[in-house]
């Protein structure tokens, strides 16, 4: 079951990533800003996630849980910015759950 879950977590970090991604090449108004929007910033946040809330981060459990959902909810209003809200309260749900399973499994 903890397997399961942690897949489902690895999931939804990819999700994050190509949300964030796919908001930056549409927002950005010149061919520059979104190149740097699209690859930038989902490199960025890969690069706090490994940090911070990552497997060899050494920020405390709950803080990991807080720095994950900040990462989930700015994926989510990336979706809902590009007019795809169902498909954010999706993934927002799915992060939810998927943090409580996580949480008792790994208790």
């Amino acid at each position: 079951m903890l397997a399961s879950n942690l897949t489902i977590r690895f999931l939804l970090e990819l999700g994050a990533l190509g949300a964030i991604g796919t908001w930056g090449f549409s927002t950005g108004g010149t061919t520059l800003a979104r190149v740097l929007l699209g690859v930038g910033l989902p490199l960025l946040v890969a690069a706090f996630w490994a940090a911070f809330v990552g497997p060899g981060a050494s920020t405390p459990g709950a803080g990991k849980m807080v720095l994950a959902f900040l990462v989930f909810g700015a994926a989510a209003a990336a979706l809902a910015a590009q007019q795809h809200v169902l498909l954010a309260t999706g993934f927002l749900a799915v992060a939810a759950v998927n943090a409580s399973f996580l949480f008792v499994l790994e208790s």
